[in-house]
C-alpha cells in the first residue's frame, strides 16, 4: 500500500507532501501518525533549515477522510477523544516546530487542512484555492484547530467562519491573514522557492528564537496548547456522540441535508 506521505530533502529543505490525491489528501489515522512522526524527525535533523508542506494533485487537504469519519460515528466518546488528541498533537507539533515552516497551498483546504495552513509560519497559495471551516454543517466545531486558526486570522473573522461554515476564496484568505501571498498557479513553485531562499539567509538559532518570541507574545506556548488540546478533544468527542453530531455526520455520509436544514435550503 503506498505511503500517504512523501518526504524529500533538497539541500537544507525538507519537503513533505500529502500523497492521497484520490481522497483529496484527507486525513486518516495513518496520515496523522506519519505526518506527526515526519515533523518530529525533520525537527531533530540539524541539516534541515526549513520545512515545506504541500498536497499532491489539485488539493492541499480536504480535512477528515470519509472512511475515518464513518468509524467515528460508531466510536465511543473516549475513542473520539483519543482520536481528537492525536490530531491535536499533529497540529501542536507543526505549530511549535523549531524550524521555519511554509505551507505551499496548491489547492483547496477544508477543516483540518485549514488548520495545517494556520500552523505554518508562512503560507503561499494559488489564486483558485477555496477554503472552508464547515464543521457546524455536521453539528460539530473546529475544536482542535481553533487556537491556531484564531491566531492566524483573529477572533472576529474566526467567529464568522466558524458559525457560517461558508466557503471563501484565496482573495478572502489573503485579506484575513490565512495566506501571506496569493499567486497564479503557474507561479506557485517560484514564489515558494523565493520564500525558502529568503529563509536561508537567517541565522538558524535566531529564527528559532524569533519564532518562539512571536508565539510567546501572542500567548501561545506548548504548555498552554496542551491544556487547550485536552479541553477541545473532550468537546469534539462530546459533540460527535451527541444527537445533533450523530445526525449531522449520518446526513453528510448519506449525502442528504441534516434535520435542521429546511427542505427549500
Amino acid at each position: 500500500m503506498p505511503s500517504p506521505l512523501e518526504i524529500i530533502r533538497t539541500g537544507t529543505i525538507a519537503r513533505l507532501t500529502l500523497t492521497r490525491p484520490h481522497v483529496h489528501n484527507a486525513f486518516d489515522s495513518e496520515l496523522i501518525a506519519q505526518l506527526t512522526a515526519a515533523l518530529l524527525e525533520v525537527d531533530a535533523d540539524p541539516d534541515v533549515r526549513a520545512v515545506m508542506l504541500t498536497g499532491s494533485g489539485s488539493t492541499f487537504s480536504a480535512g477528515a477522510d470519509l472512511d475515518w469519519m464513518r468509524r467515528m460515528v460508531t466510536a465511543s466518546a473516549e475513542e473520539n477523544r483519543a482520536d481528537a488528541l492525536r490530531l491535536a498533537a499533529l497540529m501542536r507539533t507543526l505549530n511549535f516546530l523549531s524550524k521555519p515552516t511554509l505551507a505551499c497551498v496548491n489547492g483547496a483546504a477544508y477543516g483540518g487542512g485549514v488548520g495545517l495552513i494556520a500552523c505554518c509560519d508562512i503560507a503561499i497559495g494559488i489564486e483558485g484555492a477555496k477554503f472552508a471551516l464547515s464543521e457546524v454543517k455536521l453539528g460539530l466545531v473546529p475544536a482542535v484547530i481553533s487556537p491556531y486558526v484564531v491566531a492566524a486570522i483573529g477572533a472576529r473573522h474566526a467567529r464568522r467562519l466558524f458559525i457560517s461554515g461558508e466557503v471563501f476564496d484565496a482573495t478572502a484568505a489573503l485579506h484575513i491573514g490565512l495566506l501571506h501571498q496569493c499567486v497564479p498557479a503557474a507561479g506557485l513553485d517560484a514564489a515558494v522557492d523565493r520564500a525558502l531562499h529568503a529563509l536561508g539567509k537567517g541565522g538558524p538559532l535566531a529564527q528559532h528564537e524569533a519564532k518562539r518570541l512571536a508565539l510567546r507574545l501572542s500567548g501561545m506556548t506548548p504548555d498552554s496548547a496542551d491544556a487547550l488540546d485536552r479541553e477541545h478533544a473532550a468537546l469534539i468527542a462530546a459533540l460527535r456522540v451527541s444527537p445533533e453530531g450523530q445526525q449531522g455526520l449520518d446526513a453528510f455520509l448519506d449525502k442528504r441535508p441534516p434535520c435542521w436544514v429546511a427542505p427549500s435550503e
